[in-house]
This record gives C-alpha cells, sequence and structure tokens, in this order.
C-alpha cells in the first residue's frame, strides 16, 4: 500500500538564488525515522525531476524531527530573472508533497 507524503508531513519552501529548500516536517514525530529511511535525496530528485536540474542534498534535522532538501538549480535562473510563474518556488512543496510512499 503507498500513501502521499501530504497525508503524514507538511512542507514549506525557501528559495536563495536559483536554489530552493524544500523542509518535510511529519505531523507525528514517531514518523520522522521512518521518513528518514525512505524518502532520500535520489528520490525526491527523480520526484522532482522536471523542475529540479541539479543536485539535491538531504540534511537530517533530528531535534525538530524534521528533513532539509536543498535542492540546485530549481529556479529557473533565479527570482530577480525567471520568468517562471512561481519565481520563489513555493509550489515546490506541495509537489514534494504529492510523492508516494510505502506505508508502514
Amino acid at each position: 500500500m503507498k500513501v502521499k507524503l501530504y497525508n503524514i508531513a507538511h512542507s514549506r519552501a525557501g528559495d536563495k538564488g536559483n536554489t530552493s529548500t524544500l523542509s518535510l516536517i511529519p505531523y507525528n514525530e514517531k514518523d520522522y525515522e521512518w521518513l528518514c529511511s525512505i524518502v532520500t535525496a535520489e528520490r525526491v530528485k527523480v520526484h522532482l525531476k522536471d523542475i529540479v536540474e541539479g543536485q539535491v542534498t538531504r540534511y537530517e534535522l533530528p531535534n525538530i524531527a524534521s528533513l532539509l532538501f536543498v535542492c540546485k538549480l530549481a529556479l529557473l535562473t533565479g527570482v530577480t530573472t525567471s520568468l517562471a510563474s512561481d519565481t520563489h518556488g513555493k509550489a515546490l512543496s506541495y509537489a514534494l508533497l504529492e510523492m508516494e510512499i510505502e506505508d508502514f
């Protein structure tokens, strides 16, 4: 059985130049270890392949039970130069939450 991330977590997006940062924060802290084992940088890169052109790096933040994904080359050159309709990449957080993972 599969579940979408939005059923078990929420996300926030930030930007700096052509880099987007995406947090993944489980609603229940007990799900943090499970998310760490399943939601890898490689899996996020594949899931966002049509948006993120560069490297995806994952940082684990166990003190606040969240993951942070830094996505390079994700904003079509950056806020001030991009012609994209979502120059800050705020929709990327919801795109991440659309990922399906195996339910435990």
